[in-house]
């Protein structure tokens, strides 16, 4: 399952975003630093109004959306990569993420503390991201060292990686997070995919606003907004407090309440949809009377390989996909019409998934 950490300094809104998230409160929210102590995690399901539509068309029994697993990390101080704060101790739960959603706080309120007694939300971002470039540079020297015989005895994967990981160092002087496929391809590129490196993982900044700024944003979210278009990274404008309050309103309460602030959807959903686009991600579906299922592959994913996300032995024996795009399926009303039609289609295995595939596996065992 897709794994998304939650990071920030102490007292910027992560643990109120998380329990928004997990639409719970399985996580603490409190105003003082170290609240977080050990990292929560929860499952969020991704919206998808395709499913509900297809599942009437069916009249399946249950509708299995995709998910997202949100992990909150305690808060980070300045010299958390030598121990500060609770140090290494969380730099080791972001490193299992897929990406990082950064919590910036782009609010005025004295009631808050701010661990550095003043809102500056570049300052907050460069000193996370330093804390995590000199931990991976600490990671890298160690597995230099370790590389280092190997590199003279002439191990060719050992060369690989010492020119990887010596590469990256150099990168990392900056105290940037890096996008490898600037810099890596080939076998180079699937070692630094591999490596574990928070530096090499994709971020999102969530500009945490008070309600009066969710619409519009203010002058710190356009400092953080030219901060991540220098740095490739992404921008979503969100209240805590308010994803906190849709929590206990309906669907149509909810819809309400967000178009009186002047926003169409909720700033959970759009961060769902920036963690798909960073990590390049497609949803493909399955519909049957038994369940309509959402389904998340990379995009450019094969036939294949979408076979094994539901089973390792429907791609071992994969033979062939029978697809419907999603607009035809619900234009034609029914499997047997979308048939008649001529748009059910059946692939080989170099057929490449598309988004809202509507898809029935043949496989051989």
């Amino acid at each position: 399952m897709l794994r998304t950490g939650i990071v920030g300094l102490p007292n910027v809104g992560k643990s109120t975003l998380f329990n928004a998230l997990t639409s719970s409160n399985n996580a603490q929210s409190a105003n003082f630093p170290f609240c977080t102590i050990e990292p929560n995690v929860g499952v969020v399901n991704v919206p998808d109004e395709r499913l509900k539509i297809l599942s009437d068309m069916v009249k399946s029994q249950t509708i299995i959306p995709t998910a997202v697993e949100f992990v909150d990390i305690a808060g980070l101080v300045k010299g958390a990569s030598k121990g500060e704060g609770l140090g290494n101790q969380f730099l080791a739960n972001i490193r299992e993420v897929d990406a990082i959603i950064q919590v910036v706080r782009c609010f005025d309120d004295e009631n808050t503390i701010h661990v550095s007694g003043k809102i500056n939300p570049i300052d907050d971002i460069e000193t996370i991201n330093t804390e995590l470039a000199l931990a991976d540079m600490a990671s890298i020297e160690k597995r230099l060292e370790r590389l280092t015989k190997l590199v003279k005895g002439g191990d060719k994967q050992a060369v690989l990686e010492h020119n990887v990981l010596s590469k990256i160092n150099e990168l990392l002087a900056n105290a940037m997070f890096i996008n490898i496929e600037d810099h890596f391809e080939g076998d180079e590129l699937e070692f630094a995919r591999k490596s574990q490196l928070m530096c090499i993982k994709p971020v999102i900044y969530a500009a945490n606003v008070s309600e009066t700024d969710l619409a519009t944003g203010n002058a710190y979210v356009e400092q953080v907004r030219e901060y991540a278009s220098k740095h490739g990274a992404d921008v979503v404008v969100i209240s805590a407090r308010i994803e906190a309050e849709l929590v206990d309103l309906s669907p149509e309460e909810a819809k309400d309440y967000l178009n009186d602030l002047g926003v169409t959807s909720s700033g959970i959903e759009r961060m769902i949809q920036s963690v798909y686009k960073l990590l390049d991600l497609t949803t493909f579906i399955t519909a049957g009377e038994k369940e309509v299922r959402a389904w998340t592959v990379k995009a450019g994913s094969k036939a294949p390989q979408a076979a094994g996300v539901i089973h390792t032995d429907f791609e071992k024996g994969f033979i062939r996909a029978e697809v419907t795009g999603y607009n035809d399926f619900v234009a034609a009303g029914s499997y047997v019409a979308a048939r008649e039609k001529g748009v059910t289609r059946l692939e080989g295995k170099e057929y490449i998934i598309q988004d809202g595939d509507i898809v029935h596996f043949r496989f051989n065992v």
